[in-house]
């Protein structure tokens, strides 16, 4: 069987500045990094060579057009002269994120320190229902731990 990757990359490439999509769509999440990539994602390259961006939400669009000249270096640093010459953000489809290879667990979550605990048990301690009462002590101890652990030692 043929591969079509040569041919769909010639396709794609025919429609916008050299290099166009495919080296684009392949730079953009290491040029963006992990959170923007989540959020947003590469639609079209104009004529003009402006690289028209679906963003998750308007916010997100707003705050990525704030950002667009340093989103822009980067994506010169990583493609050089196939680099789109501008950025335009608008609310529109993302992609879902890929779901994990198989075998592989998602990151443990955090495992609540007793110091934690007994500061959560404290916050939570007017709470009048039980249950209630127990799982934001829970949620706190975690928040209160994951706080602890990324900070730098």
């Amino acid at each position: 069987m043929e591969r079509l990757d040569g041919q769909v990359r010639e396709e794609l490439a025919r429609l916008g500045p050299q290099g166009g999509m495919p080296d684009v769509v392949g730079a953009w999440a290491s040029a963006v990094g992990p959170q923007i990539a989540a959020n947003a994602w590469p639609a079209r390259i104009a004529r003009d060579g402006t690289l028209h961006v679906n963003a998750s939400s308007s916010t997100w669009a707003f705050e990525l057009s704030q950002l667009a000249p340093t989103l822009l270096d980067r994506l010169r640093e990583a493609l050089g002269e196939n680099a789109p010459k501008a950025l335009r953000f608008a609310a529109g489809h993302v992609p879902e994120p890929a779901a994990p290879p198989a075998g592989e667990s998602p990151p443990s979550p955090v495992a609540p320190t007793r110091e934690a605990l007994q500061r959560a048990a404290e916050l939570a301690a007017e709470i009048g229902d039980e249950v209630l009462r127990e799982r934001v002590a829970r949620a706190a101890a975690i928040a209160l731990s994951r706080g602890r652990s990324d900070s730098p030692v």
